[in-house]
């Protein structure tokens, strides 16, 4: 059965060295996964006010893909020892409103990095508070705190290293496994 992987990365900026980790992930991960990566840099700041019955269109399209995933990973750099900004938005617009979260129940996995040595563990710790309130039951281990990650790729954004691409496809395998453990069955409801 092939699993339906939403991957929403926290950086906004080009070729950011999370994106290239997701596009990595994609790349090693069993065959059965799909992956989409979900863009939230259009997103407008989540605001209940203009939550009505015509949400913006960006929100409306966002939640659709989330919504059609099994489970959804999170790539995120650390910013202030928090996630970005961008990130925590869509967190907001996809759990919104109040009982219509798109995120409930969905598998989930966390990789953080950052260029130095502490690996974004600030930003998996926060996001990690927020997938709990959702509902979202998410992989522990291997955890994926990556640091020092600007040397890890070559200059067409793929991963240098043949142990470091084994590393990945093996965290890729248990969020597989992860999801098959932990996906909601057929039937059930997706909203909180």
């Amino acid at each position: 059965m092939t699993r339906k992987i939403a991957i929403i990365v926290g950086s906004l900026r080009a070729n950011s060295n999370s994106e290239r980790l997701a596009r990595a992930v994609a790349a090693e991960a069993p065959k059965h996964l799909a992956f989409d990566i979900v863009p939230i840099g259009e997103l407008p700041l989540y605001n209940p006010d203009i939550d009505g019955a015509t949400p913006p269109v960006a929100w409306t399209a966002f939640r659709e893909r989330i919504n059609s995933a099994d489970a959804v990973l999170f790539v995120t750099p650390e910013y202030n020892r928090s996630v970005p900004g961008a990130l925590k938005n869509a967190i907001d617009v996809g759990s919104r409103p109040y009982g219509q979260s798109v995120f409930s129940s969905k598998p989930a996995a966390v990789i953080s990095s950052s260029m130095g040595p502490i690996a974004g563990f600030g930003a998996n710790h926060h996001l990690r508070q927020s997938l709990a309130f959702l509902d979202m039951p998410t992989l522990q281990q291997p955890e994926m705190y990556l640091g020092t990650v600007t040397d890890w790729f070559d200059e067409a954004g793929a991963i240098k290293s043949a142990d470091t691409r084994s590393f990945i496809g093996k965290f890729a395998a248990k969020f597989a496994d992860w999801i098959e453990l932990t996906a909601p069955r057929a039937g059930a409801s997706k909203a909180a």
